[in-house]
Formats: C-alpha cells, structure tokens, sequence
C-alpha cells in the first residue's frame, strides 16, 4: 500500500469514528456533534494537508452538513417519545434561521484563526458550564417570550453555526436556566439542530463559493468527502444516544464531554499563539 492510500485509509477511519462518536452525543445530549467532529476535522485536515486559511471554515461547514440528518434523525427519534417542545420550535422557525445566515456572511469575511477563536472561547464557557452545572441555577420558572425569546433564538443560530455545532448546548443550557425539565430541553435541542444546519449548508456553500485552495469534492466550505463519509455511521447512531439519553445519568458524560472541550479549546488557543 503506498502512503497516499494509507493516508486517505487513515483519513476515512478517523471520519467513521468521529462520526460513530458524534452521533452517539447528538442523541444523548440533543446535539449535532460538532463540538466533537469540528476539533477532529480541523486536526486530520490539517495532517492531509489542506490549507490553513480554509481548514477552519471546511471543518465548521462540514460539520454542519453532517449534523443535518443527524438532527433529523436524533429529532424523529425523541419526538416519538413526545418529549420535544414543538411551541418553542415553532416561534424559532425564523430567529434561528436569521442568525444562521448572519453567520454564514460573517464566516465569508473573518479567517480561519478568527474563527478558532470564536469556537476557543465559547468551548471555554460550555466546558464550565457542563463541569460545574447545578440543576438549581434558574433565571426563571418558564422560558420568557418575545422579543427576548427571538433575540435568544438569533444569538444561538449565530454563534453555532460559526462553531459547526447544532446549538444543543447553548439551548439546553437555555431551557433549563427557565424552569425546563432535561430530558425535555435535550429532546428540543435536536429540532434546533435542524433550523440551524439546514439554512447553514446554503449559507456556507455561498459563503465559500470560489474561495481560492479549497480541497477537492468541496463545494463551497463544504467538503463532499467528509460528509458522505461520516453521515451514514451518524445516522445509524444518533437513536442508539436518544435511547440511552432517557434511561441514564448525564452527570459524568457531562463532565467527560467539558473535559473534551477544554482539550480542544486549550489546543486551539495553543495554535494561536
């Protein structure tokens, strides 16, 4: 085997792994597995040797193309238990959206070093927020309507799409701040993957139209291989996390995922300096 096969072997074996991984969490917690599959895209790209001013920018998008089905798939699942909150989706259907395109224009004009900032720092509060949560922390008894809610919705599309993550996170944090059960906020959390990565896969196919250096299969930000690669294991996976999500204690995922964060974020904050 000469050392270009093995390196794309290598290459597609640490795609199907990332993708088992992200999956498994986007059922478990209600997210997309960006936080997971954005650290891992940027590092094995990087080893094959892609650009460094688009490495950032192919990861995030990617990733978001993946999360896509998995959403779809990990939001079907949960929903069927009846756990989701379909009114607060309904009142994002375009908050969210209206973030995800900010994003995608903002992802177009700031570099890849920019962008490893961006997902630095918000990796940084999650991490804490995942190892020193307390279910007892509440800023109210029921989630706060408009236009507080819209403005929430918007910031929460925003800043994922420019980490490549699926916004469960930030919104689980959010519903349970305002009185929300978990298991609840972790089934919504799928259907907010969803008006997230869907108007993102546009918006980074346009934002990265023409951009010089992209690897090949990329269309726009987003890279073709990586996503045939990784969905299909996603898919597969993600109802296997929704199922253990409402029979297991999160306690030490959560702190095992805020330790994975920090990792990543202290790597990236490494590559900056």
């Amino acid at each position: 085997m000469d050392m270009i096969s093995a390196s794309m072997l290598g290459f597609g074996a640490a795609l199907v792994a990332s993708g088992a991984l992200a999956g498994f969490l986007a059922g478990l917690f209600g997210i997309g597995g960006g936080a997971i599959l954005v650290p891992v895209l940027v590092t094995i790209l990087t080893e094959v040797g892609v650009d460094p001013d688009v490495v950032v920018h192919i990861s995030v998008a990617s990733s978001l193309g993946v999360i896509v089905p998995t959403s779809l798939r990990s939001f079907f699942a949960h929903k069927k238990k009846g756990a989701v909150d379909l009114s607060l989706l309904k009142s994002w259907i375009i908050p969210v959206p209206i973030g995800v395109l900010l994003a995608s224009y903002v992802a177009a004009l700031v570099s890849g070093d920019t962008l490893k900032g961006i997902f630095a720092v918000i990796a940084f509060v999650v991490a804490m927020r995942m190892l020193f949560n307390r279910e007892s922390w509440k800023l109210g008894d029921d989630i706060p309507g408009n236009p507080v809610r819209a403005l929430i919705g918007v910031l929460i599309g925003f800043f994922s799409t420019l980490m490549g993550i699926g916004g469960g996170v930030m919104n689980n944090t959010f519903m349970t701040l305002f009185g929300r059960p978990i298991h609840q906020a972790v089934a919504t959390s799928s259907g907010v993957g969803v008006l997230i990565s869907i108007p993102a896969v546009f918006g980074m196919v346009a934002a990265g139209w023409g951009a010089p250096n992209l690897p090949p299969f990329s269309v726009g930000y987003i890279n073709l291989l990586a996503v045939a690669l990784i969905i299909p294991i996603t898919i597969y996976v993600a109802p296997l996390g929704a199922h253990f999500a409402h029979k297991l204690p999160k306690r030490k995922l959560e702190v095992a995922f805020g330790v994975f964060l920090l990792i990543a974020c202290a790597r990236f904050t490494f590559s900056l300096l």
